[in-house]
């Protein structure tokens, strides 16, 4: 991973110690909390098309604007708050990321009646091949291409690959016992 370019005016050195922060502690590890869930997700859609770094950049803002990725909230967010999220200099103010935030929040919230909770959905799906995930995640929420749902999978631990297996963080991630690894030990 190249570090070599400056992000918004971030030096090489602050990018680096932030994609490694979340590299180290967050990238592939399970999430058991169904509005970090969400999180992730939304998160993963508004980097469509823009640098990661960009989008770990802005995390702060997105939780503050997102009602801290309350899920309930978010479903229940008026035609005032788009217009907010629309003006919202610390996030990516895009009309189809912003409409899809809160209609997937309102999709989650239905499947958290349906199932549980989005985690026990997620569950309840796995295993699958990224291409299933990918029809599914179509079929099912908002502005979920591929690369989306493919990065939010690993990322949170359902499918392998976020880390090579000579990555010290692969190690690491083991240890919270994915459900990709558990899939594998069947």
């Amino acid at each position: 991973m190249s570090y070599c370019l400056a992000i918004d005016g971030m030096q090489p050195e602050s990018r680096k110690e932030l994609h490694k922060n979340y590299h180290d502690n967050f990238y592939g590890f399970p999430i058991h909390d169904d509005n970090e869930l969400f999180g992730r997700l939304l998160l993963e859609i508004n980097q469509a098309g823009l640098s990661w770094e960009t989008v770990l950049k802005k995390e702060e803002s997105f939780r503050k604007a997102y009602s801290n990725f309350d899920i309930q909230e978010v479903a229940a967010y008026t035609e005032e708050d788009r217009e907010r999220l629309l003006g919202d200099p610390g996030i990516i103010r895009n009309k189809l990321k912003v409409n899809a935030a809160i209609e997937n929040a309102k999709t989650i919230v239905g499947l958290q009646k349906d199932f549980g909770s989005f985690e026990k959905w997620l569950e309840h799906h796995h295993p699958k091949t990224l291409q299933e995930w990918m029809k599914l995640f179509k079929k099912t929420f908002k502005f979920t291409g591929g690369e989306i749902v493919n990065e939010f999978l690993m990322s949170t631990g359902y499918l392998k690959g976020s880390h090579a297996e000579s990555c010290p963080v692969y190690h690491k991630v083991l240890e919270h016992n994915p459900l990709w690894k558990q899939a594998e030990e069947k």
